[in-house]
């Protein structure tokens, strides 16, 4: 009998020995990254913020801009809107904010090829910006799947996803040490459609008086409402140099209300990802209708989800200012 319970207080111990061990292997294999992974998951997949510590100063907006030309991007304007900001508004939140816009040009060429609605990001925008009081740079852009989603173009779209890796990679080295800094805030619901399109009949041969007309009623109503022209590109040159002539006219206005971009800079700087806004205007070869397009103000809501009232006026306001022009001169 003895014997017996020796055996049996043997097997427990053992039993007991086998258990612990098992549990100890188990917290060992245990990966708490993925734990770490699942609380680090971005809550907002349109807007990157990529920033680093600059106390010496050394990066800067030209600093960024020789980046991207050395990766081969044409910077189509590196525009500073701190000095604006404080002639007419008379103050300004930042040390350094600066609206970049830039292309690839091959890769928009052929993008263009499959999607002529790629001028919605030709150019793509950043803002550059340092807060006052705070020793750090930031630039701020839209990831793929928001350039995807606005354009309605498959998710697995090389091209895009491609032009993405490279800017990704060019941050990294116009900043070195810098790292992505998620936004604070998910993205809402957008209140109206992401894109907002025009087209209007036009001469399929004879095109360039009615275009030319277009365009003085076009630009001269911005003026009048505000707006300003940080620039035009014109891509159809760019085409018809690497030999593509599939379109009669391909121009990208970038477009600037001054208020908006101040007003919602303050609370969400990471807003030039989308400013200026890129209003393109194209003809394809042989057809007899021109066609505009420019993302809505709804992206900026939605991405940055900006909810106060003074902020959503005034996008309101560009928004149906915009259509208005564009209504008077397609009807």
């Amino acid at each position: 009998m003895k014997l017996i319970m020796q055996s049996l207080l043997l097997s427990s111990l053992l039993v007991t020995t086998g258990i612990a061990k098992d549990t100890n292997t188990t917290k060992e294999v245990k990966k708490p990254t993925e734990v770490k992974r699942e609380e680090s998951k971005a809550i907002n997949s349109d807007v990157v913020i990529f920033s680093s510590e600059n106390k010496d100063g050394k990066i800067t907006t030209k600093t960024i801009e020789e980046a991207f030309k050395n990766a081969g991007f044409f910077i189509s304007a590196n525009r500073d809107m701190n000095g604006p900001f404080k002639k007419q508004f008379k103050e300004s939140s930042f040390e350094v904010y600066n609206l970049f816009t830039f292309y690839k040009k091959d890769t928009v060429l052929e993008l263009a090829k499959k999607y002529p609605n790629v001028g919605l990001f030709a150019p793509m925008s950043m803002s550059i910006y340092t807060k006052k009081g705070e020793k750090k740079i930031s630039v701020a852009s839209l990831s793929a799947e928001a350039m995807q989603k606005i354009m309605k173009i498959p998710a697995d779209e090389k091209l895009l996803t491609d032009l993405r890796a490279l800017v990704e990679k060019t941050l990294k080295v116009a900043l070195p040490d810098g790292k992505v800094e998620e936004p604070t805030y998910k993205t809402v619901e957008a209140k109206g459609e992401l894109v907002t399109h025009f087209s209007m009949e036009i001469d399929k041969d004879e095109w360039d008086d009615e275009l030319e007309e277009f365009k003085m009623g076009f630009e001269g109503d911005l003026v009048t409402n505000g707006f300003v022209i940080a620039g035009q590109n014109n891509l159809g040159d760019d085409f018809e140099e690497a030999k593509y002539e599939g379109f009669d006219i391909y121009e990208v206005y970038s477009i600037c209300k001054l208020p908006v971009i101040y007003t919602i800079a303050k609370s969400r700087p990471e807003a030039g990802a989308f400013a200026p806004c890129s209003l393109y205007l194209e003809k394809k070869k042989g057809e007899a209708e021109l066609n505009f397009g420019f993302p809505s103000v709804y992206n900026w809501m939605s991405s940055l989800a900006i909810t106060d009232k003074k902020d959503l006026d005034v996008l309101e306001d560009a928004q149906k200012r915009m259509k208005a022009i564009l209504t008077g001169l397609t009807e």
